[in-house]
């Protein structure tokens, strides 16, 4: 059951990354007159946000908000391209930039988790491993691998309303700001939806590994 489960979500997550890459790649042939950079500190100065500095990173699909050192790090290829895409992606990490002025709950959740949950990251997978082989005589030690692969699993969902929020903030503030039109706000809509999509994906996959190792723990006890 659990690999057949598996391969449903392995194969829905190459389509989702797969719809991603076309959606994105279409909307980049979409021009509009400001670059990535350009896009994003325009909405932090509309936004009264003058703390934030807008960088270039190397990569592809590597941006992101940094709150530790207030910067909008944007790919090369959103930075210096004037697209729906680049655009769309640049509002979008100004939105979490917004959420971290503006104190948005879920993302000050987020933020208060992030430390526990990469010690988590590091280890999880070998306290799995040890408490499913050491089941019989140490079984705590797969108790404490799904507290903390519970951990993960908590941080994967808590990191969807802090996606959503932040195009959400995206698409409004780009409409209003006569950046997209009635033609290309749908395009940037759904390429961002379709950047959500992954975060599903993922939060569905950590909540089904973790359903797994606690039927084994379970089934242990019985």
């Amino acid at each position: 059951m659990y690999l057949a489960l598996f391969i449903i979500i392995s194969l829905v997550s190459w389509g989702v990354s797969a719809l991603l890459n076309h959606r994105f790649k279409k909307y980049s042939q979409v021009y509009l007159p400001l670059t990535g950079r350009e896009v994003a500190e325009k909405m932090l100065r509309d936004n009264g946000i003058t703390d934030v500095r807008v960088v270039s990173v190397q990569g592809h699909l590597t941006d992101h908000y940094d709150p530790r050192s207030k910067t909008i790090n944007l790919s090369e290829s959103v930075y210096n391209s004037a697209n729906v895409s680049a655009a769309a992606v640049a509002a979008h990490e100004c939105g979490h930039a917004l959420q971290h002025a503006f104190g948005y709950a879920p993302l000050r959740m987020r933020t208060a988790l992030v430390p526990v949950v990469s010690f988590a990251s590091q280890w999880v997978t070998w306290i799995l491993l040890g408490g499913i082989l050491m089941i019989e005589v140490f079984p705590q030690l797969l108790s404490i691998g799904v507290g903390l692969y519970a951990l993960i699993t908590l941080f994967a969902f808590i990191t969807l309303p802090v996606e959503m929020n932040a195009s959400a903030r995206a698409i409004a503030w780009m409409e209003q700001a006569g950046i997209t039109d009635r033609a290309t706000t749908p395009m940037a809509s759904a390429a961002l939806r379709s950047a959500a999509y992954t975060y599903v994906v993922a939060a569905l996959s950590s909540l089904g590994t973790l359903v797994y190792y606690i039927m084994i723990l379970v089934g242990r006890r019985d």
